[in-house]
C-alpha cells in the first residue's frame, strides 16, 4: 500500500467543516511555533506508523501553523519518551480490528505522565510476503508480532516458524537469507527485496488505527484550536478515560457502568488492565462518545472522583466515522448459543403440525422456549446442567 492510500478518518466527522490554512497560526504553546516540529513514528521507513504519520501531518501542520517532519523511532517506548520530553509529537499504533488493541502502547498511555491523545488516525492494512534475492531455504517467518497474528495461515501453510521483529519495516529491513518477511508492499521497493506473495493476510478489511499523542500542555492547546476550526459540539468527539475504582468487591465496576449509562453516554470500548503487581485490581480503559466538556460528563466526572473512583482523561479527538453493520453480518464465533436458537412459545407446535411452516422471528417479544436440539447444545455450550 503506497503511503497515498492511507486514510485519514480523523477529518470525516461532524463540524463546521472548515479547516484553517495551512500558514494560518493557531493557538500552538510551547517551543516556538515558527520553527518546524517533529513527529516521532515507528521505524524504520515504510511501517504502517510511517503511514498514518505522512497522513495526519497536513492536519497537524493546518492546525497548529507548523510544519511538521515524520521521524524514526527504534520503538514506541522511545517516542512516548519524546513526548514526555517535549521532543515533539508522537504517533503511535492503538487499536486493529483483527487483532484489539495494541496493549504495550495502551499500557504506555495509562501510565505516561503527561502525555495526551489528541488525533485518531486509520489506515487500512495488508501484508505482501518478501525474499531477499539471494534467499536459501524459507524457514521463518518476521514481523512485528501483531503482523505475524494477522498474516498466521499463510505462516501455517508455509511450514514456517516465527520471528518477531520491532516492527514490520524493520522485519523486511533485516531480512535473513532463511526468512520471509511480511510487510507493507512498500517495503518491497524500500528495501529491494522480491515479493513471494501478495496480500498473504489472514482477514481482508483489516485496519489499524493510529493515535497521535502530544506533551499534554501542547494537547490542551491543541484541541482548544481544534474545537475553535472544527467546531465546539461535544458530541463531535470521542474520549479515552482511564479509571481505577478505589474499592474492590461485588457491584463496583456495575456501579462504575450505571453511571456513565444514567447520564446518557454511549461507550463503544470497555477494557481492563491488571495494575502491575498487585493481584485483584485493575485499571480500566473507557472509550466514550463525547468530550469531558460536555456539561453531563463533566459532572459525573467531578462526581466519581470526588467520591470512588481515580481517573485521567487519556485522549480526545475528532470522533471517527464508523460502520454500523447489521447483526446477521456479524462474524459471531463458533458453538455458543443466541436468539436463532429460541422459537416463541406455542409456535413449536404449530410446526410441528405444519411441516415447511416458517419460524417465528426469535427477536419478537413474548415467551420462548428452546428448539430440542438447541436445548442439548445450551448443555454443552452454557453449562447450565
Amino acid at each position: 500500500m503506497s503511503l497515498a492510500h492511507s486514510q485519514l478518518d480523523a477529518h470525516s466527522h461532524s463540524g463546521t467543516g472548515e479547516r484553517p490554512n495551512a500558514g494560518e497560526r493557531l493557538d500552538c504553546p510551547g517551543r516556538d511555533c515558527a520553527a518546524r516540529r517533529t513527529l516521532y513514528y515507528l521505524g524504520p521507513r515504510g511501517t504502517f506508523t510511517h503511514q498514518a504519520a505522512m497522513a495526519v501531518i497536513p492536519r497537524l501542520t493546518a492546525i497548529c501553523g507548523t510544519a511538521f517532519e515524520a521521524h524514526p523511532a527504534d520503538t514506541a517506548a522511545q517516542i512516548f519518551e519524546h513526548v514526555e520530553n517535549g521532543d515533539g509529537f508522537g504517533i503511535v499504533a492503538w487499536e486493529n480490528n483483527v487483532e484489539g488493541y495494541v496493549v504495550p502502547n495502551l499500557d504506555a498511555l495509562l501510565d505516561a505522565r503527561a502525555v495526551l491523545g489528541i488525533e485518531r488516525v486509520a489506515v487500512d492494512v495488508s501484508f505482501d510476503a518478501f525474499v531477499r534475492p539471494d534467499h536459501g531455504a524459507l524457514t521463518e517467518a518476521t514481523a512485528h508480532p501483531h503482523g505475524l497474528a494477522q498474516c498466521s495461515g499463510f505462516i501455517r501453510r508455509r511450514g514456517l516458524a516465527i520471528r518477531p521483529a520491532d516492527s514490520n519495516a524493520a522485519g523486511c529491513r533485516d531480512v535473513t537469507r532463511n526468512q520471509v518477511a511480511l510487510g507493507p508492499s512498500l517495503c518491497g521497493q524500500l528495501y529491494g527485496l522480491e515479493t513471494l506473495e501478495r496480500g498473504v493476510q489472514d482477514f481482508q478489511g483489516a485496519r489499524t488505527e493510529f493515535l497521535v499523542i502530544a506533551p499534554r500542555a501542547e494537547g490542551h492547546a491543541y484541541l482548544r484550536a481544534v474545537r475553535s476550526a472544527d467546531g465546539d459540539d461535544p458530541d463531535d468527539y470521542e474520549s479515552i478515560l482511564g479509571l481505577v475504582p478505589l474499592s474492590t468487591g461485588p457491584g463496583v465496576v456495575a456501579d462504575l457502568l450505571d453511571v456513565l449509562r444514567d447520564a446518557g453516554l454511549n461507550m463503544t470500548s470497555f477494557i481492563s488492565r491488571p495494575i502491575k503487581g498487585r493481584d485483584g485490581t485493575y485499571s480500566f480503559v473507557a472509550t466514550i462518545d463525547s468530550a469531558p466538556w460536555k456539561p453531563v460528563f463533566r459532572t459525573i466526572l467531578r462526581d466519581l472522583t470526588g467520591t470512588s473512583t481515580w481517573a485521567k482523561t487519556l485522549a480526545v479527538y475528532p470522533r471517527l466515522t464508523r460502520p454500523n453493520p447489521p447483526v446477521s453480518a456479524w462474524m459471531l464465533p463458533e458453538g455458543g448459543v443466541g436468539p436463532s436458537d429460541y422459537v416463541a412459545l406455542g409456535a413449536a407446535s404449530q410446526c410441528a403440525s405444519a411441516p415447511g411452516a416458517p419460524v417465528p422471528d426469535a427477536s419478537e417479544p413474548g415467551d420462548m422456549t428452546m428448539r430440542d436440539e438447541a436445548a442439548i447444545k445450551a448443555e454443552e455450550e452454557l453449562l447450565w446442567k
